[in-house]
C-alpha cells in the first residue's frame, strides 16, 4: 500500500507525534509498505529518511511549526496517489485531507494524540474555558464524522472526544515502544554528568511545555530533595525559549538548581533513560 502520514510538524521539531510517526513509518516500510510524510517546514532542511514531503509555511516564533493552509502542487499530487491517509493533527492537515483526498474517496483515519483543551488552557490562558471548548465542540464531531475512522491511544483519550459530542465508533489503539533500542541502548556513565554512583536519578523525557505540568513536578521534587539528599532529576527535552526560561527561574527560586538539570533537546534519549 501507499500510506500517507499527514502532520502539521515532523522533524526537526522533537514531539511524541513525531516520535510515532517515525516509528510507525519504520515498521510498515519493514512490512513492504510505501510511507510518506506529508507536512510542513524549511525546504532547505535535509532528512535522513526518505519520502519526507514538505511544504512551505509560515514559521510560528520558536514553535518548531508552521502555519499553512495548502500543499505545494507536486506535494498535493503526490498525496492523491495514496491508497489511505492518515491524519495526525486535525485542524490543518485534518482540513487539507478532507480538501485533497475525500473527493477522490481516499480513506482517511485520524487519529487523536492531544488534548487540545488542555493545549487551550496552557497557551490561551486569557481565553475562558467555555470558550475554547465550545469552539472545540464546533469543530470535533464534524470533522471526526467526516473521516473514516478515528482512533485514539488510551480509553482516556475516546472519553475526552465523547465530552466533545464526537458520535461514532473509536478505535482504542494504544501507542507502540519499540523496546529493541532500549535493550540494545549502551547507558552513559553517571560521571559523564556528574553524579555519583549511588545517587538516585528520576528522569523526566518530553517537551518543556506549559501542559506538561513540569512546575507541580518541580514542586514534587523539592519535597523529595529534602528528604532523600542523594536524590537529583534530569529533565530531557526543549521548549521555547522563554518558558525554559521560566522552569529554569522556577528550579533557582526552589533552591533545587544544584539536583536538577536540564539536559536539553535530545534526538535519541534511550541511552538516558536508564534511571531508577
Amino acid at each position: 500500500m501507499r500510506i500517507g502520514m499527514m502532520v502539521d510538524s515532523y522533524k526537526p521539531y522533537i514531539s511524541g507525534i513525531t516520535n510515532y510517526v517515525e516509528i510507525n513509518k519504520q515498521h510498515l516500510e519493514k512490512a513492504g509498505h510505501e510511507v510518506f510524510v506529508f507536512t510542513f517546514g524549511d525546504l532547505e532542511y535535509e532528512d535522513n529518511e526518505p519520502n519526507v514531503i514538505r511544504s512551505p509555511g509560515v514559521p510560528l516564533a520558536d514553535t518548531g511549526f508552521y502555519l499553512s493552509m495548502r500543499y505545494t502542487r507536486a506535494a498535493k499530487k503526490l498525496l492523491q496517489t495514496m491508497d489511505v491517509v492518515h491524519v495526525h493533527h486535525p485542524f490543518l492537515s485534518g482540513r487539507l485531507a478532507l480538501r485533497y483526498c475525500r473527493p477522490l474517496r481516499i480513506p482517511i483515519l485520524f487519529t487523536n494524540h492531544t488534548r487540545y483543551d488542555l493545549y487551550a488552557q496552557a497557551y490561551l490562558p486569557l481565553m475562558p474555558d467555555e470558550v475554547s471548548n465550545g469552539l472545540l465542540q464546533a469543530y470535533m464531531p464534524p470533522f471526526c464524522k467526516a473521516v473514516d475512522l478515528v482512533i485514539t491511544p488510551s480509553a482516556g483519550m475516546e472519553k475526552v472526544l465523547r465530552e466533545l459530542n464526537v458520535e461514532g465508533k473509536i478505535e482504542i489503539v494504544p501507542n507502540g515502544v519499540d523496546l529493541k533500542n532500549f535493550h540494545a541502548a549502551t547507558p552513559l556513565p553517571r560521571a559523564q554528568f556528574g553524579y555519583k554512583e549511588d545517587d538516585i536519578l528520576l528522569v523526566y523525557a518530553g517537551r518543556i511545555a506549559p501542559e506538561k505540568n513540569i512546575p507541580f513536578l518541580l514542586e514534587s521534587f523539592s519535597g523529595i530533595a529534602k528528604a532523600i539528599p542523594n536524590v537529583h532529576l534530569m529533565l530531557i527535552g526543549g521548549g521555547s525559549q522563554q518558558f525554559e526560561h521560566e522552569i529554569r527561574s522556577l528550579i533557582n527560586d526552589l533552591n533545587v538548581a544544584s539536583r536538577v538539570r536540564m539536559a536539553g533537546k535530545v534526538a535519541s534519549v534511550q541511552a538516558k533513560l536508564r534511571a531508577d
